[in-house]
């Protein structure tokens, strides 16, 4: 009798993992209330001398609308600190209206139009001559809503240094 309730219980037990599927664990952040770093990519992904770094923002629904965003440049980077290196596109790939300043290791994108929620940016930082030794950049983003003049940290973005 003990054989059989062992048995039965496997066999309800591997029927069980074959009949449900197994979908990945992750975090929605859709339903937040603050902006956040969604993530990070380099292009390209060797070593190469000159490479371009995006960073993808996501204002989450629930979020109020972002008026600036501000990005600190790691001081352990070089790069061209022209505004014509700083590109910013939405949700649809199109360009987004911004007055982008530099401010030695600061990137300012104040937009003519309020980020609405429920909406990406990724922001593309052009010819950056990454570092050969060390830990990778760390970027420090921070965000100004429509209704505050207070900046807030929204995230990190960190790269690798490839050393192949």
């Amino acid at each position: 009798m003990k054989k059989s309730l062992i048995s039965t219980t496997l066999v309800c037990a591997i029927f069980a993992a074959l009949i449900i599927p197994s979908i990945p664990a992750s975090a929605s952040y859709d339903n937040g209330i603050l902006p956040h770093v969604d993530g990070n990519y380099q292009f390209p992904q060797t070593k190469w001398s000159n490479v371009r770094h995006t960073l993808r923002v996501h204002i989450p629904k629930n979020s109020q609308s972002i008026s600036q965003i501000s990005i600190a440049v790691p001081e352990t980077i070089n790069w061209s600190n022209k505004l014509k290196d700083v590109v910013v596109s939405g949700n649809n790939g199109q360009k987004v209206n911004a007055n982008i300043s530099i401010n030695e290791k600061t990137i300012i994108l104040a937009f003519n139009e309020p980020v609405s929620p429920n909406s990406k940016l990724e922001i593309d930082i052009k010819n950056i001559r990454q570092p050969l030794r060390g830990n990778g950049p760390v970027y420090r983003l921070f965000a100004k809503s429509v209704n505050s003049d207070t900046s807030i940290q929204i995230g990190i973005a960190r790269f690798r240094v490839n050393n192949n």
